[in-house]
């Protein structure tokens, strides 16, 4: 058992360094499997066809929709010209001398409307660098003010987020994605404003050095990439019509979203579902799912209506994008494949039992298992799913003796994901900084701050504070 043990704290191990190294986690994970397959003495070709490739297979089948869509809907919102519209209206709102505000907004705003975090960060960086630029504040700001816009409160804090990572609790606890939208509210709010005045600080410090935009210490990696990552991703832009247009999609992903959990599908028998063809699914499980997806979809929808003359372009957008969704989804189910051939060693339920010995109960179970799980494989979706697969149902079992609101668990462990996953070797860390031409050196400090050291000590406090006055 010992052995067993050795076996799952090394293939952590060599999973977060071949990450780190730049290694796809595509090939990661499966090799990371291996040693704690061979650690444990199963057997190797058993474990990756029936325990590896069901489960990554069973991921995608599941969440593939919401990447492929959100990867379209973020190609068009490019090329129709309307997310450098909405950029440009929001720093004309905010004003060029607060570059720092306005990009956490516009990314905040892309996020929360359903575009993909990685199509997020390669749309915002140009449009950063730009207002960076004008405003003259250090380039090394660039990745932590992008990150604090897609990577924290809106991908999991702001109720009706259309980001997996909000979507995923609700397989598991039967809830919606405005679950708690109290403790959200509080939640991104503190993670905005702690994370704004950390990089306001930090912009008045460097340039209390003497930094500036094109000083030395924010230039670029010295192998002297330049829109390092975006490569044949430039795409042709239409001009929008108005600046009032470019924010339609953006508010019909959220309508349809919040009409669709909270007034249409309730209104509406969902029986049949207890069928057998459909797998006996409860709705709860699939309600969040459905209702992003409609979302998501209804907006292309509305982007191809406004721009219906320009088909030709929409349509090379539509290919772009379903091109770009392949490599996020494949990567995060790679790490699911991984979590469930750890979970099948027999080592793995000794630390299972382990932190539910801990006695800490439900919530604090949930938030710990799924924090640590994330930070491990540096992902906040990966290591949602594979700590709630396995420890999911016992949670729920375990919140609903407590008399803990399953909404507050929805909230606070998704909110939990988007902290240690942006560990140095998460593959959204590396992407971001690549995309950017930074450095671990150059930038991790400050995106480290924003989007781990602050949403874990708001999770921290605000756990605390629901397990005293309960769920809001």
């Amino acid at each position: 058992m010992a052995l067993g043990i050795i076996g799952i704290i090394t293939s952590l191990l060599l999973l977060i360094t071949l990450a780190y190294r730049g290694v796809p986690v595509i090939l990661a994970a499966p090799l990371a499997s291996v040693v704690a397959v061979v650690f444990s003495g199963a057997p190797i070709l058993a474990s990756y066809t029936e325990i590896f490739m069901p489960a990554m297979a069973a991921f995608v089948g599941s969440w593939f929709p919401v990447f492929l869509f959100g990867a379209v809907f973020g190609v068009l919102m490019t090329v129709t010209g309307y997310a450098e519209s909405i950029a440009r209206t929001v720093t004309g709102l905010v004003g060029s001398r607060s570059a720092i505000a306005a990009t956490i907004v516009t990314s905040a705003l892309m996020t929360y409307g359903g575009i993909s975090l990685f199509v997020v960060a390669f749309v915002m960086y140009p449009l950063a660098r730009e207002l960076f630029r004008v405003a003259d504040i250090p380039r090394r700001l660039i990745p932590a003010t992008i990150a604090l816009g897609i990577f924290t409160f809106t991908m999991t804090a702001l109720p009706g987020s259309p980001q997996v990572q909000n979507i995923i609790p609700g397989q598991f606890f039967g809830t919606g994605s405005f679950a708690a939208p109290g403790i959200g509210l509080v939640g991104g709010a503190l993670i905005f404003g702690l994370g704004l005045l950390w990089l306001e600080y930090r912009r008045t410090a460097l340039i209390r050095k003497g930094e500036s935009f094109d000083s030395p210490e924010s230039a670029r990696s010295a192998n002297g990439s330049t829109d390092a990552g975006t490569g044949d991703q430039q795409v042709t832009t239409l001009e929008p019509a108005n600046r009032v247009v470019p924010f339609l999609p953006l508010l019909t992903v959220f309508a349809v979203n919040f009409a669709c959990t909270l007034i249409v599908f309730p209104a509406l028998d969902w029986s049949y579902l207890a069928e057998e063809k459909f797998g006996g699914v409860a709705f709860e499980q699939r309600v969040g799912l459905w209702a992003v997806l409609l979302g998501i979809i209804a907006a292309i929808l509305v982007l191809v209506a406004l721009n219906f003359r320009n088909f030709a372009t929409l349509w090379a957008g539509s290919v772009d994008g379903a091109k770009r969704s392949m490599f996020p989804i494949f990567s995060t189910a790679s790490e699911v494949g991984y979590g469930a051939v750890v979970a099948s060693v027999a080592a793995f339920a000794v630390v299972r039992d382990s932190v539910f010995g801990l006695g800490l109960g439900a919530l604090w179970t949930s938030v710990f298992s799924v924090s640590i799980t994330a930070g491990l494989t540096g992902s906040s979706s990966g290591g949602m799913t594979i700590a709630l697969n396995a420890l999911g149902e016992d949670l729920r079992a375990m919140a609903e003796q407590e008399g803990m609101a399953t909404e507050a668990m929805h909230r606070l462990t998704a909110m939990a994901a988007g902290g240690l996953d942006t560990l140095p070797h998460s593959g959204a860390v590396v992407t971001l900084l690549i995309v950017c031409g930074l450095t671990h050196r150059q930038s991790y400090k400050d995106l480290g701050v924003v989007t781990l050291a602050i949403p874990v000590l708001v999770v921290i406090a605000l756990v605390s504070l629901v397990s005293v006055v309960g769920s809001f």
